[in-house]
């Protein structure tokens, strides 16, 4: 150790371990930390020009260890001696400078209630502008849109002083993203939205050039995903403030795989600093790491809010004025990035993501994961079928109601909400704001599917009403049902012995599956069900429950049938009695027995479950002879792992695994539907207090295997025992290369590792052999997965017990994971499609009888070519006349013109940025009728508005 750094120690009186990295522990008195912080600085110099100050440093410090050791004490002459005996190293040491940067860390609902949010934001902002009031150099910056809104909402009158703040450059607004987001779970959308209504917000209201928004300051978000250089750049946003998920360099260009970068600081210390003398310690070595003489120090009291205090603002005056320590000056993150900017040729240059901090955030508070990923797909849809609605039917598009559930959607995501690391106040205002998410997108989905079947000519569908249908009281039946499983309302408005049923399709591609129609007080045989399609051919059908169900003074019966919908688009059936068949009776007492086979089988899939656990003991691929489960190994495994919870903060970390059972014994496994259209066993097993059911299903056509569970959990996580989990096991019948997962806006690769990693919603076994079937889990609603050891798994549930004690009880839980079997050789686009249509199912709409001007099936917008995935179909937010916005992504990594195919014909066509702004550029987007060509570059995201004639 260093002779003079082991001396610097003994008069800090501390332990031998690093000083410039922490705050003083024993307080040595003003003049001993004036003097002893300005030695620590000239140490630290010298240390990065190779020691050539340290004679000076000698003499200076060794002036100071005799005076202390004759005096007591450092005074205020030893201090200026030093002063002195250091006064040749002043010019270097005035070369560097302090940019003091000054912010709260305003945390939305982590440990406390919205209410308390609402205080946290306005006390600290009321203190800020009473600060600056006294202090005419002080500076400040406030991240965070949904911060603003708060104060529009709650004390209006403090706007008008934070724009003159504004006005005289004495406030920065650092916010583009309506939260400080997590930057894993939320889809890439959502992403895009963030930036979309933060920036247009906050430049309406504090009468702000949008394009000068340019910063995303996410100082406490676990992490950041592959893409988010690219989506931030479509945004306009530059530069990139973090802390966590890299820990190498400080300043650097953070590259997306399309090239496009920003440029990024990476906080070395923390970000709720303060003013502390020895804070100049770091700056040598972190100026000689950026390439800049000017250290960004940020600080203020925060997380609970609270921000700069007067101490800290004393203090920066105090020291401006010592002679051997760096300049200090208030400013803005801006100005440091200016710096930066000047230098961006030479910054180092990260691809990749930049995760691996908090693992347990993926699966913790799976409710509120759930009205995520619930709210993105209603409000993916719903825009689509409003926009169709308002392009086709000239209905009016709701963007009022649609920005207040994004902003919903987008709160909701907040680095301590959606990662499941807050209280119990946290879950019940993410989950109170979820409902109104639902309520302003289904109720507007409806009305525009509605809308869309009301010009759809049925007329000739099927006969006039008879007299006797007077006295009918089907129609109106079943009001609100579905809605407990976030669907659109399954209400009849139809009568009699034929209904008329609307499919609607949101995939931009052609699709056909098993869709579920709700009969409501249908009073035919149910073996006399006849469903037809629009050309009025019979199609495959399957009443399900065998038999009548109530609800409200109504009956109804489930009915599974063999649809098909063209792409961002609809189609029409029939639902009628048909001849049936008059078969005489016969007993039908058994005559032998014989051994039960547990098999789901269609054309593409033949799968075989153990009679007594329940685990899937083979799956066949049909079409290539392959098996898919290794004869040692079962899969569709749910297991109760115990983790271990030492390291603590158990809603952020996964903890190592204790102990793994295997939870198939003593299953009760019975066969579930059982036709033409499904086929279905459910099983029930119980363990420790809790129950889990499963149905696991096989659809004809169909290539993969569904499991549909709901959850009496009731295991509680403690401190003394273990972290309870419920997990999904499935391993792989072939050698692995490499797991996919989906991530916002694409997809990356990750090698086996034994850890849980991120994904939107699925992950791929990728297999070698290109030819052969390969295996990919889509789920309904969980982010946290494992792709090791030659296997996919899934984490379900966690009873973590802080800073929420039952994070999990109180609740049935639902959940949905799909085993799909594809190609080893699928493209990217066909695992993203694939998960799309596992989590935008048909929608189902009852229609009546009446001309119209619109076919029984038709297409309002088809993807025709292009390796890319859309994202979005919505109209723009000034939107004039009949104008769409679509958004899409490259999946493959080659670029690719995309065309997609109107409903009508197209007067013009342009690229445009997230904040749907026309690009000032060549226009590379090509119109022909109503065809629309575009080029995606490889990784890029593209948005393009489309005028129709």
């Amino acid at each position: 150790m260093n002779s003079i750094e082991s001396r610097l120690r003994r008069l800090l009186g501390r332990a031998p371990q690093s000083y410039w990295d922490e705050k003083i522990a024993a307080k040595p008195g003003y003049w001993g930390e004036r003097a002893l912080a300005q030695l620590v600085f000239a140490q630290e110099m010298s240390k990065v020009n190779n020691g050539q100050y340290e004679p000076i440093i000698e003499t200076a410090l060794a002036s100071l260890e005799a005076r202390a050791a004759a005096e007591a004490v450092i005074t205020e002459q030893a201090a200026h001696q030093v002063e002195q005996l250091l006064s040749p190293l002043a010019a270097e040491a005035r070369s560097y400078t302090i940019h003091c940067a000054a912010h709260a860390h305003i945390d939305m609902n982590w440990m406390w209630s919205w209410d308390e949010t609402v205080a946290v934001v306005l006390d600290t902002l009321c203190t800020m502008l009473n600060l600056m009031k006294e202090y005419p150099e002080f500076i400040y910056s406030q991240s965070q849109a949904a911060i603003y809104r708060i104060v529009e909402q709650f004390a209006p009158d403090m706007l008008h002083e934070i724009k003159q703040r504004i006005k005289e450059g004495r406030w920065e607004v650092t916010a583009t993203h309506w939260v400080e987001a997590d930057k894993n779970m939320p889809n890439g959308e959502s992403m895009a939205r963030h930036l979309l209504y933060a920036k247009n917000y906050l430049s309406q209201m504090l009468e702000l050039d949008p394009n000068s928004l340019t910063i995303d300051f996410e100082p406490d978000t676990f992490g950041h995903s592959l893409h988010v250089p690219e989506i931030l750049t479509a945004g306009g946003v530059r530069y990139y403030y973090h802390c966590r998920g890299h820990d190498e360099h400080i300043l650097y260009r953070w590259q997306s795989p399309s090239g496009n970068s920003v440029i990024v600081y990476r906080e070395p210390t923390w970000y709720n600093d303060s003013a502390q003398p020895m804070l100049a310690s770091y700056i040598p070595d972190v100026c000689r790491r950026t390439g800049l003489k000017t250290y960004l120090n940020v600080y203020g009291v925060g997380d609970h809010g609270g921000g700069p205090t007067r101490r800290d603002l004393e203090r920066f005056r105090d020291m401006q004025s010592w002679p051997v320590y760096p300049k200090i000056r208030f400013g803005t993150f801006a100005d440091y990035f200016r710096e930066a900017e000047e230098i961006r040729a030479d910054l180092p240059v990260v691809t990749g993501e930049l995760n691996g901090v908090f693992a347990g955030c993926y699966t913790s508070q799976s409710r509120i994961k759930l009205a995520n990923r619930i709210g993105e797909a209603a409000l993916n849809e719903a825009e689509l079928f409003s926009a169709a609605a308002a392009a086709a039917a000239d209905m009016r598009y709701p963007q009022v109601a649609y920005e207040e559930a994004w902003r919903n959607v987008l709160f909701n995501q907040f680095h301590d909400i959606l990662p499941g690391s807050g209280v119990i106040a946290t879950r019940e205002h993410a989950l109170g704001l979820f409902q109104q998410t639902l309520a302003l997108a289904n109720t507007n989905r409806k009305l525009a599917l509605e809308q869309i079947a009301a010009m759809i000519d049925t007329s000739h569908l099927c006969k006039p009403a008879l007299p006797d249908d007077k006295w009918t009281y089907s129609e109106g039946a079943g009001v609100g049902f579905g809605a407990e499983r976030f669907k659109i309302s399954q209400v009849e408005r139809g009568f009699g012995n034929t209904r008329i049923v609307h499919i609607f399709n949101a995939s931009a591609y052609e699709r056909e599956e098993v869709a579920e129609i709700i009969l409501w007080d249908w009073h035919c045989p149910n073996d006399a069900v006849s469903v037809r399609d629009s050309a009025g051919q019979a199609v495959v059908h399957q009443v399900l429950d065998q038999g009548f169900h109530t609800y409200w003074s109504h009956h109804y019966i489930r009915l599974l049938i063999w649809a098909k919908a063209p792409a961002c688009g609809y189609s029409t059936y029939t639902v009628s009695e048909g001849a049936g068949s008059v078969k005489p009776f016969m007993p039908t007492d058994p005559r032998v027995d014989r051994e039960e086979p547990f098999i789901l089988e269609n054309d593409l899939l033949r799968v075989a479950l153990h009679p007594g656990e329940a685990s899937i003991i083979s799956l066949l691929h049909k079409p290539s002879g392959e098996q898919l489960i290794h004869p040692e190994r079962p899969a569709g495994i749910f297991r109760l792992i115990q983790e271990d919870p030492a390291k603590g903060m158990t809603a952020w970390w996964v903890g190592r695994y204790m102990d793994m059972k295997h939870l198939h014994e003593g299953v009760k496994l019975k066969r579930a539907a059982w036709g033409d259209a499904r086929q279905a066993f459910q099983y029930v097993m119980k363990f420790g207090r809790s129950a889990l059911s499963v149905t696991v299903s096989l659809d004809c056509h169909s290539s993969k295997l569904d499991f549909h569970a709901e959850c009496d959990w009731q295991e509680i996580g403690s401190e003394q025992q273990s972290i309870p989990q419920l997990n999904f096991h499935w391993p792989l019948a072939y050698q692995e290369e490499g797991y996919r997962y989906d991530v916002p806006f694409g997809t990356i690769v990750r090698s086996s590792s034994n850890m849980d990693v991120p994904g939107n919603s699925w992950i791929y076994g990728m297999r070698r052999e290109k030819d052969k079937p390969a295996i990919m889990i889509v789920t309904d609603s969980k982010h946290g997965f494992r792709g090791c050891e030659q296997s996919l798994n899934v984490s379900l549930i966690r009873s973590s017990f802080d800073p929420d004690p039952y994070p999990e009880l109180g609740d049935h839980h639902r959940f949905s994971m799909s085993v799909c079997v594809v190609d080893g050789g699928a493209a990217v686009s066909e695992l993203i499609e694939t998960a799309y249509r596992v989590n935008h199912p048909f929608n189902v709409l009852s229609g009546t009888l009446h001309t119209g001007t619109m076919p029984l099936a038709g297409s309002f917008m088809e993807l025709v070519a292009g390796e890319a995935a859309i994202s979005a179909l919505k109209m723009p937010e000034a939107a004039a006349g009949k104008q769409w916005i679509v958004r899409a992504y490259d999946t493959e990594g080659r670029g690719s013109t995309v065309v997609v195919e109107l409903f009508r014909p197209v007067k013009t066509a342009y690229a445009v940025d997230s904040l749907e702004q026309r690009l000032a550029r060549e226009n590379t987007v090509k119109v022909e009728g109503t065809r629309v060509a575009f080029p995606v570059p490889p990784f890029a995201v593209v948005a393009i508005c489309i005028e129709f004639s």
